[in-house]
């Protein structure tokens, strides 16, 4: 159950995710197949029902909001297990916010050279309880011995590169190690694997004080009820000259018309809106 015809070991989605794998129920005779950014979860009911009212031949949809790190395992392995099952699903279209997944896929055969686009942008943000409680005013504060960080773990999570570089601009490479390598030992710094729903209940519980997150998840937080706020990095530090979100179609699709019709909803205008609507930056 751990390998693949292609060799490679199955990547484990976690039990506790099925949430992010949508109409399971329909996947072997779906008309579309997305396997989307997981930080985009909180966009697509609106996003796909404004796409089914353009396209309403494109009746079944399968998606996955996971972490884009874990979908492109997925697509290099040929599948993922979950539960006590393998999940034989290869998507149409792959969507990431990491350029070197996209080169990835190049080199591996599964898209054209360049045959990814360029669609939305995002910017980092702190998420901390109501009120603040441990007055966190700035990056230099998550380095203070108390504080506890809710911290996206770079092997599965894209925002992760961005957070790290958002450390260093704050406080060079000894922020960097002080947060990622001391606190992590010490027990301060405690990783995520799908940190837009692990950061949030982290602090509900008040198990951590705070977590670096997308700008649009303190959006949904705050629309979802809960008692969260943010703390702003500052222009010079959220990164967001820097996060680009990309799309590509996979060579293999098995529903290449329906991908590509995909593909032009999401650079138009209406899409964008429904992205700004909910906190991202559009691209276009």
């Amino acid at each position: 159950m751990s390998s693949s015809k292609k060799g490679i070991a199955l990547p484990v989605i976690p039990s506790d995710r099925g949430e992010d794998l949508h109409n399971v129920s329909i996947v072997d005779s779906a008309d579309l197949v997305l396997f989307m950014a997981g930080n985009q979860f909180m966009v697509m009911e609106e996003l796909l029902g404004d796409f089914q009212e353009q396209y309403p031949e494109v009746e079944k949809i399968y998606y996955e909001t996971l972490p884009p790190g874990l979908e492109l395992k997925q697509i290099l392995a040929g599948g993922a297990v979950f539960g006590d099952k393998i999940l034989n699903v290869f998507p149409d279209v792959y969507a990431s916010v990491d350029i070197e997944a996209m080169e990835r896929l190049e080199q591996a055969g599964f898209i054209s050279k360049g045959g990814y686009l360029l669609y939305l942008h995002n910017r980092l943000v702190l998420m901390v309880a109501k009120g603040n409680p441990m007055q966190i005013s700035s990056i230099s504060d998550l380095g203070r011995e108390e504080v506890r960080i809710s911290q996206p773990n770079r092997e599965y999570e894209d925002i992760a590169r961005y957070i790290t570089e958002m450390y260093c601009q704050a406080g060079g490479q000894g922020l960097v190690n002080r947060i990622m390598e001391v606190k992590r030992a010490e027990g301060t710094t405690i990783l995520t694997i799908v940190h837009h729903r692990e950061t949030p209940l982290r602090l509900m519980k008040k198990t951590v004080d705070v977590g670096p997150v997308w700008a649009t998840e303190i959006v949904h937080a705050k629309e979802s009820g809960l008692a969260v706020e943010e703390v702003e990095p500052g222009e010079e530090l959220d990164q967001r000259d820097k996060v680009n979100y990309y799309i590509c179609q996979l060579k293999n699709a098995s529903h290449p018309e329906n991908a590509e019709k995909f593909l032009q909803f999401i650079a138009s205008a209406r899409a964008q809106a429904i992205y700004a609507d909910h906190g991202f930056v559009p691209h276009f």
